[in-house]
């Protein structure tokens, strides 16, 4: 519970511009990646995620492991963003 309250804390001292960009990419990554869309968009979507945990990973580069992390998914996130545009 620390650790939730201490994301929430660190999230709200962040820049208003930060805290769009991380709520339009998840609300996107989330409702777009319903299966009844079609497989472009379910592809933004996918694109939507890469680019919230981009941002993240750069965030919190101060720990190795969870920005290389945050990175790895990134690039799976990208890949399948690019396997699945027709």
């Amino acid at each position: 519970m620390g650790r939730i309250r201490w994301m929430v804390k660190h999230f709200m001292r962040e820049p208003l511009w930060f805290k769009v960009l991380i709520i339009v990419t998840l609300l996107t990554a989330i409702i777009l990646s319903n299966s009844t869309f079609g497989a472009s968009l379910q592809s933004l979507a996918k694109l939507a995620a890469a680019i919230f945990f981009i941002s993240y990973g750069v965030k919190l580069r101060h720990s190795r492991l969870v920005s290389t992390i945050m990175f790895l998914v990134a690039g799976v996130s990208l890949y399948l963003a690019w396997s699945l545009l027709p």
